[in-house]
């Protein structure tokens, strides 16, 4: 079954995937594998990169991860078109695919898998791709052969650069502030102003060790179509209000719904507006006035 998995995962070009026991694995929502029919078996881990060069361009106002379409789309394919394949090769055994909405702790199984370490912040930190990475796993009743699986939960070395790159010093991550449905505090307004993201925050990853190293290392982009494809870096209000039902819920952020993004962009870009006006005013003063009268 590995050889299959093998085959099939490198030619959809996901390298980084890893099997463990499941009773390795913290099970955080158990009806997920009782829906399955599986109580005892394995998971193959699966850290899909999605970083692409668009992720870095200049004035890139959402998180990277949010560049590219929704990667719970990808998952769904991916899985569509594996799981009835094996249960074809591999009939009697049970399988079921999982991204985000998941039975594990995903960032830890995939950890004792052998993918990586935990970082501070939460994500996992893989070698090749740092915390650029979508999780997901395959479970299935079979008892798998994993040579790469530990009991243990490797860490990070926790060097701190992550917190100390993060704009909210220890706080509630600003990633939730741009997602918050309620009307924002002036406090909240300023300091998502500071942090000039419409959409998340990915400084903690920016800042990591991991992910320098896979920059220079030159590991870290992905190879995936479907991360490479309509991808976008900057999203303005003009932009957001062309989008129709169908391109905007193919977007991570979609499922805040319109509106909260679309506060966040206007905010973002009154202050952007505010911010040229003074400099202007400041270069020169008459004008300022004049505009104002």
């Amino acid at each position: 079954m590995l050889a299959f998995l093998s085959d099939f995962f490198g030619r959809h070009g996901i390298d980084c995937f890893a099997p463990l026991p499941l009773s390795l694995c913290r099970v955080t929502r158990p009806y997920l594998l009782e829906r399955a029919g599986i109580r005892d078996g394995s998971a193959v881990m699966l850290a899909v990169p999605y970083l692409s060069p668009a992720c870095l361009e200049p004035g890139r106002n959402l998180s990277a991860y949010a560049v590219p379409r929704d990667y719970h789309g990808y998952f769904d394919a991916l899985f569509a078109e594996l799981l009835p394949l094996l249960r074809e090769r591999f009939p009697g055994r049970r399988f079921a695919g999982f991204a985000d909405h998941s039975p594990l702790a995903e960032a830890e199984a995939a950890a004792r898998a052998g993918l990586g370490v935990v970082g501070r912040n939460g994500l996992l930190l893989t070698r090749a791709y740092s915390s650029y990475v979508f999780l997901g796993e395959l479970i299935t009743d079979a008892q798998l052969p994993c040579p790469g699986a530990s009991a243990d939960l490797p860490r990070c070395p926790g060097c701190g650069r992550c917190r100390a790159a993060c704009p909210a010093k220890g706080g509630v991550c600003l990633s939730a502030l741009t997602q918050k449905k309620q009307p924002l505090t002036s406090e909240e307004e300023r300091q998502l102003l500071e942090l000039g993201s419409a959409w998340g925050c990915d400084r903690c990853q920016e800042a990591c060790p991991y992910t320098r190293a896979a920059l220079e290392r030159g590991s870290i982009f992905t190879r995936i179509p479907y991360f490479l494809e309509d991808p976008v870096p900057r999203l303005t209000l003009r932009e957001l209000d062309r989008m129709t039902d169908a391109g905007f819920a193919a977007r991570a952020y979609a499922w805040r719904g319109r509106q909260t993004v679309r506060r966040n962009l206007l905010l973002l870009e009154q202050g952007r507006d505010a911010a040229r006006n003074n400099a202007m005013e400041a270069a020169d003063p008459a004008a300022g006035k004049e505009r104002t009268c």
